[in-house]
């Protein structure tokens, strides 16, 4: 290895300890909760038969800590896009740990709203963050009720179901 290489690394090494980048001593693992598959399948079948319940056919994504998916589920008579729009709608509400209709109204009347440009991003009412105290573990999408509050209703029976487990 040249000079030029191992300077360069002695100054990376070195800007590390100064700024407190170097790993301490005792680094240790970090911990979570995340959802299970019988609790997220849990939520999901409570909001697809809460919804059913009231007369409405939809489709649930239920989205794990790092946005991925753990059930999705579709009532067979949902419509075909309540699939792609659960699933949009939880991930909404995944990555900013909030409802997606809190950030549809945050959105309003601001077309170039940068988040609006990501993937799997959508300002549709519909969804609610699964939480544990202040911990956004993951996510529950509902599309096909008519009305983004009704969705959220039946996403909202499905998280109270395991709410007792949430701690």
């Amino acid at each position: 290895m040249s000079n030029i290489v191992y300077r360069a690394a002695g100054i990376s090494l070195v800007s590390a300890l100064a700024f407190g980048l170097a790993p301490a001593a005792n680094a240790q693992l970090i911990t979570h909760k995340d959802l299970s598959l019988g609790m997220a399948t849990t939520i999901a079948l409570t909001a697809i038969e809460t919804c059913k319940a009231n007369g409405y056919s939809v489709s649930a994504h239920v989205l794990g800590r790092e946005g991925q998916v753990i059930v999705a589920m579709r009532n067979e008579n949902a419509g075909l896009a309540t699939w792609e729009n659960s699933m949009k709608k939880a991930y909404t509400a995944r990555t900013f740990a909030r409802s997606s209709g809190e950030f549809a109204n945050g959105v309003k009347g601001n077309p170039n709203a940068g988040a609006l440009y990501l993937t799997n991003i959508v300002p549709a009412q519909g969804a609610l963050p699964i939480k544990i105290g202040n911990e956004t573990i993951g996510a529950v999408g509902i599309s096909g009720a008519p009305g983004g509050e009704k969705d959220e209703a039946c996403a909202k029976a499905g998280i109270d179901k395991v709410a007792d487990e949430l701690k």
